[in-house]
């Protein structure tokens, strides 16, 4: 049932942003706001049990990448700045500036995870500067560069617009950071 009501949840965020009620959550599910409150006590309780498994999620995805041996240095590096959690609608511009004004403890959750999470993606680059697999630059240079293309996946409404799903946004973010703008030999230039 707790699975039902956060599913439930994000579907009433979706529709309506942060602003929706418990009767509205409780409506979507067909189920007594009674019902409801036996398995969370507030709105803020639901929120919180998602940001902490959405962030768990992407912990685990990014610990399997960085421990499976058949994947490349930079394999594993395009892999760590894919990864994309279940409730990745969490991360849409205008549900977190909703939530920095209704939930700032929650808001700040989610805003210390898109800034401060990276800690596995700068070891792997700088083992690839090591191992020379990339050029040497600046490591907190291509970190501001890499978490800033990342980040502008917070403005969904324009990747909807564009008809670009959120998993094909940062798999082209990854490669054009990764490999530029030039084909590489396997590639054509005509899409």
């Amino acid at each position: 049932m707790r699975e039902r009501i956060m599913k439930a949840f994000m579907e009433e965020l979706q529709d309506k942003g942060i602003k929706f009620t418990m009767d509205d959550l409780a409506r979507r599910l067909g189920i007594s706001k009674r019902t409801l409150y036996e398995h969370f006590s507030s709105k803020a309780e639901v929120l919180d049990t998602i940001i902490e498994q959405t962030l768990q999620e992407g912990d685990a995805k990014t610990n399997e990448i960085i421990e499976d041996k058949s994947l490349s240095l930079m394999d594993k590096m395009k892999a760590v700045m894919t990864v994309l959690p279940n409730h990745f609608e969490l991360y849409d511009i205008r549900i977190l500036e909703q939530m920095k004004r209704v939930y700032p403890e929650q808001w700040v959750k989610i805003d210390e995870a898109l800034k401060d999470d990276w800690d596995t993606l700068r070891v792997l680059i700088e083992q690839g500067m090591e191992e020379g697999t990339i050029r040497r630059q600046n490591a907190a240079f291509i970190m501001k560069v890499i978490l800033d293309a990342v980040n502008s996946t917070l403005d969904q409404r324009f990747f909807a617009q564009q008809n670009i799903s959120l998993p094909e946004a940062l798999e082209a973010i990854a490669d054009v950071i990764m490999y530029g703008l030039v084909p590489r030999d396997n590639e054509s230039t005509e899409k």
